[in-house]
């Protein structure tokens, strides 16, 4: 890819990103759920571990216990719960009424959502390695 936000700059990008922890079962759920609810194939997805999100995004700390989710977008990189709210809204459909979580103030929303990728692991398990796209799935993931 040719195009960094390292510098702060709105990248133009052809889709939208998801970048996710690629050896969290959560992470790897929510991934799923969303490669078989978008119909119109909006977003691509990159695991936080690959050469796309080390190209992409300000580096990661080294605790993958305090990566988030993060969702690069023409308007730029959303984290925490405002990823997973504005994957939601770009969905559309019956899954826009989750983006409406909005609605709860962002301090309580990023307490929540830290309280869970904290305990991501324990509660959903840890793969050995990121997940592999199925062959019908290539061109949606960037390394």
């Amino acid at each position: 890819m040719a195009f960094s936000v390292r510098n702060n700059a709105t990248p133009v990008i052809e889709h939208p990103i998801i970048f996710f922890d690629g050896v969290c079962g959560m992470c790897n759920r929510f991934v799923d759920l969303v490669v078989r609810a978008d119909k119109d194939g909006i977003f691509r997805f990159a695991p936080l571990q690959g050469e796309t999100a080390r190209e992409l995004l300000p580096p990661l700390t080294e605790d993958p216990r305090e990566w988030s989710l993060i969702y690069l977008d023409e308007r730029g990189i959303h984290e925490q719960s405002d990823a997973s709210l504005e994957v939601y809204r770009r969905l559309g459909g019956p899954w826009w009424l989750l983006s409406m979580g909005r609605l709860v103030p962002h301090l309580i929303r990023n307490q929540v959502y830290r309280w869970i990728a904290s305990n991501r692991y324990r509660w959903f398990g840890r793969r050995d390695s990121c997940r592999l796209p199925t062959e019908e799935e290539k061109d949606l993931f960037f390394p």
